[in-house]
């Protein structure tokens, strides 16, 4: 069995955004989505639980969402993370 833990932190007061992701997860990959505080974690099995996959998944949810934005993911060695872009401040 695979587990991939998402990191949402920066998802700030967002709530409601933090239950639809872990539903859209749960719909795209037929797997077990939990969530504790501020982290999504997934486990399956298959190709659907990859981490390029889920990766692939969570930048989905957010285009849908309209916040690529303002949020990217970003991987780390056994996690993802939603991060918050650092724009760039206009002159």
């Amino acid at each position: 069995m695979v587990e991939m833990k998402i990191d949402v932190s920066e998802l700030k007061g967002e709530s409601k955004i933090v239950e639809k992701l872990a539903d859209f997860l749960k719909e795209k990959t037929a797997g077990e989505v939990t969530t504790e505080g501020k982290e999504v974690t997934v486990k399956g099995e298959g190709e659907a639980f990859s981490k390029k996959y889920i990766r692939i998944i969570v930048k989905k949810f957010l285009h849908k969402y309209e916040l690529t934005e303002t949020f990217r993911v970003i991987g780390d060695e056994d996690a993802l993370k939603v991060k918050e872009r650092k724009l760039a401040e206009e002159d």
